[in-house]
């Protein structure tokens, strides 16, 4: 491909230099004045010897390029992406997001063609992972760009949060970057354009899904792990909240869970976003009941095929009491919840990030600084489950070391590694 290219290059610069430059210039001073040596002046010999080295140097690149195989390839696009990342860190918060989002939803991004090695494969909720490594809700909150997320490698996508109708969330500017600290604080307020966008988007990456399927003319072998589920190579997840004005939260998720279950292969009740007034009180022990048994009634109630209905999580704050641990653990088991997530944003601000003048901002706060808090998390909610609940943790994985010291204190508390994933915030 790259030595096609680079013959396409070619062909292109000698048809342009003869169509808009006409013939070249000893051609015509030939034909005018022949038997005459044209004389050619040394800034035209410099410039045709730059051209020459230039498109030299494409045709050996693309030779080059078309001999490495594709998994190299791959590793330098990755890489390549790194040039990108101090334009966006110019740009408002915000807008350095919403361009990211545009350049996955547009194909704009890298895809992964490395294959993830099979001990990273795992199947939880009967659900089969490629890969522990997930991208939490909070980034593509609309489903525009599950198909290009996926294809960078991760194991599972969540979207959302949705709202059963659609919310700007609270004023601008709302997210601000904590840069020495490797955090943000963020108060956006579950803004969404709602649960029927996010449906029609996420019915027709299921619908292509379906299509693909169908035509596919080399199933794989039945030695050979299918992993993936309803909106393409990886898992799909599905943040479902409540809109701020909302007095019945319950009918708010239940709306939710009749829209969108249907496409995702597991649901998360989210009620512990700081950013959405009264929200986290819905984790006192008696309101987590009831909520839980109307939410898990709307979607038990719904048609299911052979492979059931979608596992349904509880996504927890990280600033909850000893105690508000252990109801919430205990709900969990009562009602054989599929699984929590730990955590949320906190509402308060862990050393060094308390230092930053932008710690008075109201919000959020992620990154590094959390990372203790919910790690510790955790360990507290491992303890009360005794590994009959799933676990997820968020985390922002801006190391090796961070991303799997939460892996690893999972098996120190003998939690089963197929029960907890790793999110990247």
């Amino acid at each position: 491909m790259a030595g096609k290219f680079s013959r396409n290059f070619l062909r292109e610069v000698v048809c342009r230099k003869l169509r808009f430059g006409g013939a070249p210039a000893c051609l015509r001073r030939l034909s005018t004045a022949t038997g005459s040596a044209p004389s050619i002046p040394h800034s035209s010999k410099r410039g045709r010897l730059l051209t020459g080295a230039t498109i030299g140097l494409v045709i050996a690149g693309g030779a080059y390029v078309s001999t490495v195989d594709e998994a190299t390839f791959c590793g330098w696009l990755f890489s390549a992406t790194k040039l990108v990342n101090p334009f966006f860190s110019l740009l408002d918060p915000e807008v350095a997001h919403n361009l990211a989002v545009s350049a996955a939803a547009r194909g704009w991004v890298p895809r992964e063609k490395r294959p993830d090695p099979s001990v990273l494969g795992l199947e939880v909720w009967g659900r089969k992972f490629a890969n522990p490594i997930g991208l939490s809700a909070g980034f593509d909150k609309n489903a525009e760009a599950v198909e290009g997320l996926l294809g960078l490698g991760f194991g599972f996508v969540e979207v959302g949060s949705v709202t059963p109708i659609p919310q700007e969330g609270n004023p601008k500017p709302r997210i601000f970057r904590l840069r020495n600290e490797g955090a943000i604080i963020n108060r956006c307020g579950f803004n969404s354009e709602g649960i029927v966008a996010v449906a029609k988007r996420l019915g027709a990456q299921h619908g292509k899904r379906k299509m693909e399927e169908t035509t596919s003319s080399s199933p794989s072998s039945n030695n050979e792990l299918e992993r993936g589920g309803k909106a393409g190579p990886g898992i799909l997840g599905v943040n479902i909240g409540k809109n701020k004005t909302s007095e019945d939260a319950a009918s708010d998720y239940v709306q939710g869970v009749h829209t969108l279950s249907q496409f995702a292969d597991y649901l998360v009740i989210n009620i512990s976003s700081p950013n959405t007034p009264g929200l986290r009180k819905l984790q006192d022990r008696k309101q987590l009941k009831d909520l839980v048994k109307k939410v898990q009634a709307a979607r038990d109630e719904m048609q299911w095929a052979e492979e059931g209905p979608p596992p349904l999580l509880v996504k927890i704050a990280p600033d909850l009491s000893k105690q508000d641990l252990e109801d919430i653990a205990a709900v969990a088991l009562a009602l054989r919840l599929d699984g929590l997530i730990i955590s949320n944003t906190t509402v308060s601000r862990p050393e060094p990030a308390n230092k930053n003048p932008l710690a008075n901002e109201a919000g959020g706060l992620s990154g590094k600084p959390l990372f203790d808090l919910s790690t510790k998390i955790l360990k507290e909610m491992e303890k009360s489950l005794l590994s009959d609940v799933g676990v997820l943790a968020v985390a922002r994985m801006h190391t090796k070391r961070y991303g799997l010291e939460q892996l690893l204190c999972s098996f120190t508390q003998h939690l089963r590694m197929e029960d907890l994933h790793l999110f990247l915030r």
